[in-house]
């Protein structure tokens, strides 16, 4: 009986020692892995804060990127609710767009569809597209447009090759319109340029569309193989050479005589010869191979060059204003060299689209339109270290002042951009390949001032910073009857003194 106090305290022992099963037993009844929190190791802790820096670098960038695509759809969505007659056309703007140097056409789609698009389609606005491939697609589309505007003006080539010209599809179009009574759109229309490359084919191709003939330039191909080829010989002369030689040469009929059938056969291409047979497979062959692969379109020569702009005559249809126009930057970089500032302006781009947007935003609303300034450095007589002044024209016309140098504003838009191309854009070329890019941007003082640009007014701008740049659709209704009603947040003017303003009582 003494015995069993000595073995219940040997058995206390044992589950005193005994270690207990760590964990949440609901964890464990469940099968689940005991998980101990503890704090994660150095290299745990760096790879956690890189990527957790970096993806929240990220997700701000893209909420503000969206915030500032919304402010300025916004800023133009009054517009798509207004009515328009059902016989007029709505607006109708132009986008030109090239594929960046050292890179193809989707790069610059890309960004027009990231970055331009939702402000034009808040807007209601209509656009056409003049897309480049290569180096002047651009300039060679924008000139032919111009062209074709001065046909119909009344212009004519002076060759009057193109009299009896087909007419094209939009023309087809146009007529089908005028006689359904479906006018165009009566205000300004306006044209939109992606990058400073497309923006230096832009200017080359205003020119040469209003300073240029209407006729091509010959083909220069063409003229040497006329100049090498000698002249044909007349049907006389030919049979008086043919004569001369049967008389020199009195063995021929005996020559022919002894050549054998199968030789004659293959010299006449009789079909029943089997090399006859090899030769027209071949020949089949060959114009399959050809129709299948279609030929890429020729690029047409530049009409006029830059040197000839003070020479060319300005055509009587030129208006006194061009259609007004506003560049977007297009920032493209390549290069693994280059990976450290393009990771930085991956993590900026909520900049970008604040800029973008505001211009495009400045071309929808179309309410403020300016000409283009001159930058004119002049050395006055008195102070030879004056410092340059900027107009709207030159001011050639002081008479103690001598312009030493002049530069329109056009040259200078993005020039930037032209640091961050690829190296191919600035190597030499074989042939007769354009170098728009390369070359400087010419201005000719008469096409020059009659360019517009676009700006965006103060008043917009003001309204923009007040804009917090949600979407309508996701405002309270609270919130939305306070804008329409046009009540504003005044910390001076209690609630309940807000009211409806109506007739003065008599």
């Amino acid at each position: 009986m003494a015995d069993k106090p000595v073995l219940e305290v040997k058995d206390a022992a044992k589950d005193a020692a005994r270690p207990k099963p760590a964990g949440n037993p609901v964890f464990r009844m469940m099968g689940l892995p005991s998980i101990r929190f503890r704090l994660p190791s150095r290299n745990w802790l760096i790879f956690f804060s890189v990527t957790g820096s970096f993806t929240t670098a990220v997700l701000y960038d893209r909420y503000h990127k969206k915030r500032a695509h919304q402010r300025w759809c916004n800023i133009v969505s009054h517009i798509a609710k207004e009515p328009i007659s059902t016989t007029q056309m709505p607006r109708r703007i132009t986008v030109f767009l090239s594929a960046p140097p050292g890179d193809g056409l989707r790069a610059a789609r890309e960004h027009f569809h990231e970055y331009v698009k939702p402000v034009l389609v808040a807007g209601a606005m209509d656009w056409d597209v003049i897309e480049g491939k290569r180096e002047g697609d651009v300039r060679a589309g924008l000139a032919e447009k111009i062209r074709k505007r001065r046909r119909k003006a009344g212009e004519k080539p002076a060759s009057h090759a193109e009299d009896g010209a087909p007419e094209d599809a939009e023309d087809l179009v146009q007529q089908l319109r005028d006689t359904a009574g479906i006018k165009d759109w009566e205000g300004v229309q306006g044209d939109l340029v992606l990058g400073r490359h497309t923006w230096k084919e832009y200017i080359r191709g205003t020119h040469e569309g209003w300073l240029g003939p209407l006729d091509p330039p010959p083909d220069p191909l063409q003229a040497s193989a006329a100049l090498s080829d000698p002249p044909q010989p007349t049907a006389e002369q030919s049979f008086l050479a043919n004569d001369a030689n049967s008389e020199s040469k009195p063995g021929a009929d005996s020559i022919e005589a002894t050549t054998s059938p199968e030789l004659q056969a293959m010299e006449a291409g009789d079909p029943q010869s089997p090399n006859a047979e090899d030769k027209a497979e071949d020949v089949e062959n060959g114009k399959s191979k050809a129709e299948e692969k279609p030929k890429k379109p020729t690029q047409p020569p530049p009409y006029i060059s830059p040197s000839a702009y003070p020479s060319a005559t300005l055509p009587p249809s030129a208006p006194e204003v061009l259609p007004p126009s506003t560049i977007l930057p297009f920032p493209h970089l390549l290069g693994f060299l280059n990976t450290p500032i393009r990771i930085y302006r991956f993590l900026n781009r909520r900049h970008l689209a604040d800029d973008t947007g505001r211009e495009v935003a400045a071309l929808v609303l179309a309410r403020h339109i300016r000409a283009c300034n001159v930058n004119t450095d002049f050395a006055s007589s008195t102070d030879p270290d004056a410092s340059p002044t900027v107009t709207a024209r030159p001011l050639a016309d002081s008479a103690d002042m001598v312009p030493t140098q002049q530069r329109w504003e056009q040259e200078c838009i993005l020039e930037g951009e032209e640091k961050d191309w690829h190296k191919s854009a600035w190597q030499d070329r074989t042939g007769e390949e354009e170098r728009i890019w390369r070359d400087r941007t010419v201005i000719d003082p008469r096409v020059g001032e009659r360019m517009r640009l676009f700006e965006l007014g103060k008043d917009d701008e003001e309204r923009a910073k007040k804009d917090d740049g949600v979407d309508a659709s996701a405002k309270s209704l609270l919130e939305n009857v306070k804008e329409t009603v046009g009540w504003e947040e005044d910390s001076s003017v209690k609630g309940w003194e807000h009211g409806l303003v109506g007739e003065d009582s008599e």
